[in-house]
This record gives structure tokens, C-alpha cells and sequence, in this order.
């Protein structure tokens, strides 16, 4: 029989409400919270260990849950969690979204150094952010790089911890997916020139027009804020800025959509190479 939690008061209960409020809570335990099926899913697809299964059977059925639990994706290096049911007060204290699965799980994160990136093919093309913010770019970055199957993202001087629900919900489940690593501009671009990969910079000065460049070779596609753009550092170091020309009254789009321009760009390339 499973374990029941009916209290909002339980301990237990107020350790992943800090779980899921403060990302000082996340890092000090290595912990995070999954909200809905198909993050969790993911979350198994991508080599996370779960801790804990909490469900509420008022909204998820015993059928859908012993799906959920028993499929391992032949992994037998993740082990089964424990799974405890909960009254929908309790759910609804833990649950981040208004549309509501009935099910979240307690996983343990990852650390995403770059010395533990691993490319599956000779040939990669890598997504670079430097210092994005807002969790829904975040996630619209990774959407986009699974929709393109890049080999890896590289976050820059991270500003949002990626375990802040707002990216887990606005990636779709794709940050458990996508392989990433993490540091310093000074780091990732060390770790990209002893790796071989030309650095194509997003930027307006010195910059050519994006299609005019060679993506077919190991490349990474850089992109900045909306706000301030790139750091000298990356614009020193680049093989080469690019543009993407623009036709309105503007100089700048959302980061995600300027991204998905210069991926698929490189995408059309090496199609055709």
C-alpha cells in the first residue's frame, strides 16, 4: 500500500514547498520538483534519478500511474522511486501549473560541468546563451535546440538556477533532454577553441549577414540578451559576428527567435553539404 500524506503541515511537504519556491533550496539539496507526465517521462528518458512519486488519485487513475512507475526505459540503473499519495489540498500547494496531471516527482539534479559534455558526433553544433534571465526564454532556447537536435546548449554566467519550475515548464520537459553545460564566457570559450568549434557571435558590430557564413564545420551559434547583447570578451573571440538584417524600425528580437533563425541556418547547411 502507499504511503498517504494529507497535510500541508507535514514536514515533508514543507521541505518541496521550499523545493519548489527558492532555488537556494534546490541547490543546498541537489533536489528539484517535476510537475506532469511527460516531464517526468522526460526527465527518466534523460538518465534523472526520482526519489519520490507523489500523486493524487482524485485526478490521475492507478492505471496511469503504474505506467508512469514501471516504465524504465530499459534503464535499470535508475531506481524505482517511492511513491506516496496525496489529497489534492496538499497537491495543489506543490502543483505550479492551473492545468493540473495529478502527479509530481522529486528528482535529483544535475551538476552540467562542461568536462562532462559528450558530442555524438565529430561534426557538432552547439547552442550558446550568455547570462539569460528570464526562465521562459530559457525555455523557448531549449525547445529550440531539441527541435533542431543540436549536439549541446552552453549557458553562460547563469543567472536562473535550471531547475526554477518556469523552465521546466516552458522547456517542455526539454532542459532533461538536452545535454548542458555550464560556466564562465571565459570557460566555455576555452573549452570551444580547445574542442576545434568555430564561434559565430550574434551581434551588430562588425558583424556580416548570418547566411553568408560556413555552418557546416564544428560550430557554435552564440546569442546574448535582448537587453545588452554579448560581452566584449565573446565578441573578441568570435570567428566571426554575425547579423540577422532586419527590415522594421527595430534592431533586436526575442533571443529564442533569433536563435532558431541561425540554427536552422546551419541545419539547411549541413543538409545539403
Amino acid at each position: 500500500m502507499n504511503k498517504q500524506i494529507s497535510s500541508i503541515q507535514n514536514p515533508y511537504i514543507k521541505q518541496l514547498i521550499q523545493l519548489k519556491d527558492k532555488s537556494r533550496e534546490r541547490k543546498k539539496s541537489g533536489l528539484f520538483l517535476i510537475e506532469g507526465e511527460r516531464e517526468i517521462m522526460l526527465a527518466l528518458k534523460g538518465g534523472y534519478e526520482l526519489e519520490t512519486i507523489l500523486f493524487n488519485p482524485e485526478i490521475i487513475s492507478q492505471e496511469q500511474l503504474d505506467n508512469l512507475t514501471t516504465k524504465r526505459f530499459n534503464n535499470s540503473t535508475i531506481q524505482q522511486p517511492t511513491t506516496i499519495e496525496i489529497t489534492t489540498e496538499v497537491y495543489q500547494k506543490l502543483a505550479y501549473r492551473d492545468t493540473t496531471e495529478g502527479v509530481l516527482a522529486v528528482a535529483k539534479s544535475k551538476e552540467h560541468n562542461l568536462s562532462e559534455l559528450i558530442f555524438k558526433t565529430k561534426n557538432p553544433l552547439i547552442l550558446v546563451a550568455e547570462a539569460p534571465e528570464k526562465p521562459g526564454n530559457i525555455g523557448a532556447l531549449l525547445r529550440t535546440a531539441d527541435a533542431a537536435r543540436v549536439d549541446a546548449v552552453i549557458i553562460a554566467n547563469p543567472k536562473t538556477d535550471l531547475y526554477n519550475p518556469n523552465i521546466i515548464r516552458s522547456s517542455v520537459g526539454c532542459v532533461f533532454t538536452n545535454p548542458i553545460g555550464t560556466g564562465t564566457t571565459s570557460e566555455i570559450i576555452a573549452f570551444l577553441k580547445s574542442k576545434k568549434i568555430d564561434i559565430y557571435c550574434a551581434a551588430l558590430q562588425a558583424s556580416v549577414h548570418y547566411d553568408t557564413q560556413d555552418f557546416t564545420k564544428p560550430t557554435s551559434i552564440v546569442v546574448g540578451t535582448e537587453a545588452t547583447g554579448l560581452s566584449d570578451e565573446w565578441l573578441k573571440n568570435a570567428t566571426q559576428n554575425i547579423i540577422i538584417p532586419m527590415e522594421g524600425d527595430i534592431d533586436s528580437m526575442n533571443v529564442s527567435v533569433a536563435a532558431g533563425i541561425l540554427i536552422f541556418e546551419a541545419k539547411r547547411q549541413r543538409k545539403f553539404k
